[in-house]
């Protein structure tokens, strides 16, 4: 056999492999994929998944009390305003408003009795303007600067003073028998018709609206509480069920224990907070919406009784516009109107006889003023002056008389009120008392026994 020689073209040589690149590290995979591909092996098994489960229950468990906390906890604070800063403040602002009319009807009141005051009189003045300034005090005190009703305030803390000025004044020329003390009570009076009553009206309004808020944000369903609660609950049923199928055994005590535990904060959330809303809106439509109807009544007896007493200063030097009539007794009639058409809704919004009955009164009151007052306007037509002021500031059967009668049921009335609402605003703040912190233990306990419920399981494959 012929031998082909060495290295001849028939030689045949392995093919040489490509050398690896030179400075190029071997990718790794990142730490996300490795964990991924390690959780996808785990919830291959089913201890994985029982792992997987007990972290989901238990977070949602947590959850769930977190979020209840959070939202009651913001119920809770705006029913604490509504008690013990809004109403309180809306009741200051009413109080002002009527604070100021009263002045300026004793003012009016004092005037008329010539240059000897009645000390009473003068002392009601007082008690009325130290009133005022006292509540300005403190209301400016827990009020936002940059509110409106900050500069409601501030309005009323410079005009005040101008106001007791002209009384003042008023005063000290109708001690002197001089004409020009009538002029003065005119002015100060527009002063406080025009000016100080608008600014405390405008500052009621702004401290009721901010109670409507506050009652409002106390009101609001924790929708984002309640699903949360349905999410679990439904989560924990599942997990039951999914236990049962696998080993056939009916009860779970931790996942039981789990379960009560979130049941009872969704029915404590779902029960207190129907309890707190219905008390507050209870507070706020028969309560509030009370005071406020009798604390205008009020008022505008107040005004009635101040236009009353000018119509005799005044002595027809002021007219209405068109000069057909006394701007003062016009102002009277319509304040009357006003006080009649109120005392008739606060009757209707009364929701039991003890809030009926006074002002049944000051109805009953009002239409007896009238019929002194007509019969005193009768007196002053016919040029008996004296008897007229008689008829408007004498100690009986006077118009005077029947206003008391008036603002004495209307404070009673107010009173009752007040205690109404204080009462339903407490009951429906006191139904969330304690909600947060029991929502938050309660979920612990349930986070709890929902991983110790998984792990009874999770020992039988060891």
């Amino acid at each position: 056999m012929t031998q082909l020689p060495q290295g001849g073209p028939q030689t045949q040589r392995a093919p040489e492999q490509a050398p690896a690149p030179v400075g190029l590290p071997a990718r790794r995979p990142s730490s996300w994929a490795v964990q991924s591909r390690r959780l996808r092996a785990v919830a291959t098994t089913e201890p994985g998944r029982l792992q997987i489960i007990g972290a989901v229950l238990a977070l949602l468990v947590v959850a769930f009390g977190a979020v209840t906390a959070l939202e009651i906890s913001h119920r809770a604070s705006a029913a604490d305003d509504v008690v013990g800063r809004s109403q309180p403040l809306s009741a200051d602002a009413a109080n002002i408003y009527r604070s100021l009319a009263d002045a300026d009807t004793m003012a009016a009141s004092g005037f008329l009795a010539g240059g000897q005051e009645p000390k009473a009189v003068q002392d009601q003045y007082r008690k009325d303007i130290e009133e005022a300034a006292r509540l300005l005090v403190k209301a400016s005190a827990n009020t936002d600067s940059s509110t409106s009703s900050w500069q409601e305030i501030t309005t009323l803390n410079e005009l005040l003073p101008v106001y007791t000025g002209l009384i003042e004044r008023a005063r000290a020329n109708n001690r002197q028998g001089l004409p020009l003390g009538g002029a003065y009570l005119r002015y100060a009076n527009q002063k406080m018709t025009n000016e100080l009553l608008p600014a405390a009206e405008r500052l009621y309004a702004a401290e009721t609206g901010r109670l409507d808020r506050d009652s409002a944000d106390a009101r609001r369903w924790p929708f984002l509480s309640l699903t949360a609660g349905l999410v679990v609950l439904g989560a924990l049923a599942w997990t039951q069920r999914r236990n049962y199928r696998r080993t056939n055994r009916v009860f779970n005590h931790g996942l039981l224990v789990a379960t009560a535990a979130a049941s009872v904060v969704l029915l404590w959330l779902a029960v207190g907070h129907t309890v707190a809303r219905t008390e507050l809106r209870s507070a706020m439509t028969h309560g509030q919406a009370s005071l406020d109807v009798l604390n205008n009544a009020r008022i505008n007896s107040l005004k009635a009784r101040a236009n009353e007493n000018l119509t005799l200063v005044a002595r027809g030097a002021v007219l209405t516009a068109d000069g057909s009539a006394d701007q003062y007794e016009t102002d009277y009639t319509t304040g009357m109107k006003a006080l009649r058409s109120q005392l008739k809704k606060a009757e209707r919004l009364a929701d039991d006889e003890s809030g009926r009955t006074p002002v049944a009164k000051a109805a009953k009151s009002v239409t007896e003023w009238q019929d002194r007052h007509r019969k005193a306007r009768a007196t002053d037509d016919k040029g008996d002056y004296d008897g007229a002021l008689k008829q408007i500031i004498g100690a009986e059967d006077s118009t005077g008389q029947a206003f008391q009668q008036v603002d004495t049921a209307l404070r009673t009335a107010l009173a009752h009120e007040q205690g109404e609402f204080t009462a339903a605003a407490e009951d429906g703040r006191g139904a969330l008392r304690g909600l947060p912190t029991g929502a938050a233990a309660l979920a612990v306990l349930g986070a709890v026994a929902a991983i110790l419920g998984i792990n009874r399981r999770l020992s039988e494959y060891r």
